[in-house]
């Protein structure tokens, strides 16, 4: 007669599974049209914000600290110019005051993009994080 609904039928709660993988499929393939320079970084912001990913890093904090993202673009820089060839200007370097100049343009100009990425990939862990965490209450 007058049959009963289950709960979870009678409230239906969307799902944020789909939105979020459709958030990450969103970000991979924008990832995948990147130029080659920004590709090859990517792997070396990925590892750093790894390694600062851990319960109340600075990264979470409301106002992280200047000095420290500084500290941590850096480092990315550094791992980069390790382990990457890039041309910084490497055929001028014969042509004396100019190729110099140009060089500290160019590692400026990767220092910025590093930078850029490095503030992106935080923003990204930082919406997740809250999103995680207001999953908890």
């Amino acid at each position: 007669m007058n049959e009963r609904m289950p709960y979870y039928m009678a409230y239906p709660v969307p799902f944020s599974y789909d939105d979020e993988r459709t958030e990450r499929m969103d970000i991979e393939y924008l990832r995948s049209m990147y130029p080659d320079l920004p590709k090859r970084i990517l792997p070396y912001v990925e590892e750093e914000c790894d390694r600062m990913e851990y319960e109340n890093s600075m990264v979470y904090d409301q106002y992280p600290d200047k000095l420290q993202l500084k500290l941590m673009c850096g480092r990315i820089c550094d791992n980069v110019c390790r382990h990457e060839r890039l041309d910084i200007s490497a055929s001028d370097r014969s042509s004396g005051r100019k190729s110099d100049m140009g060089a500290d343009i160019e590692a400026q100009s990767i220092r910025d993009l590093v930078e850029v990425m490095l503030f992106q990939e935080i923003y990204r862990r930082r919406c997740d994080h809250r999103r995680r965490c207001r999953r908890l209450f």
